[in-house]
């Protein structure tokens, strides 16, 4: 799928910050979220979509929020800033290379920080060629739940998955862990 293609097929979507059947689909990811935030972080919601629904949610709730979305809000300046959250709601599964952008939230996050996710766990290997997921050509990668705990080990960082779907990844405190990763993309 060509991304003109792509971006017409998400043209379509109606991400309406009003929609409250839209703003309940979305607190199943930002209700968990919002229990484990600070006053007033700081956060960037990752492709965010035409809306952006969730970021207004969380401004809503008195956090800072930024944009980025590859067809949205193209401008990737908030790449160069760091983050008490980030959020991802049906995005991860559009990764081309997911190593690497988990590598990028790993730098933008700060000690603390939050990476909240939310895309459909792959679940049973015999029903995954006719799962609705799959077969959305815009999707190029899916997860598990084992996954997404392995991804964070990698990292070093918490995992907790409070729903179905739904994964909160906390990066440590521990400044002995932060100095190896320094260390380590130096």
């Amino acid at each position: 799928m060509s991304i003109d293609d792509e971006h017409a097929r998400y043209r379509l979507h109606r991400n309406d910050p009003g929609d409250k059947n839209y703003r309940r689909f979305l607190s199943k990811l930002a209700g968990p979220l919002l229990q484990r935030l600070p006053l007033r972080a700081k956060g960037l919601d990752y492709g965010c979509g035409p809306g952006p629904a969730l970021a207004c949610m969380l401004r809503e709730a008195g956090h800072q929020v930024r944009l980025f979305d590859p067809l949205f809000f193209p401008d990737p300046e908030p790449f160069e800033d760091r983050y008490d959250f980030i959020t991802c709601t049906e995005v991860i599964e559009h990764f081309y290379r997911p190593t690497q952008e988990f590598a990028r939230f790993n730098r933008m996050l700060l000690p603390g920080g939050w990476l909240a996710l939310m895309t459909c766990f792959q679940t049973n290997d015999d029903l995954f060629e006719d799962w609705h997921y799959r077969r959305d050509r815009t999707h190029v990668v899916f997860f598990r739940e084992e996954t997404l705990r392995y991804i964070s080990r990698r990292f070093r960082w918490h995992c907790e998955i409070p729903l179905k779907d739904v994964a909160l990844m906390q990066k440590p405190y521990d400044t002995k862990i932060m100095h190896k990763e320094a260390c380590h993309h130096e």
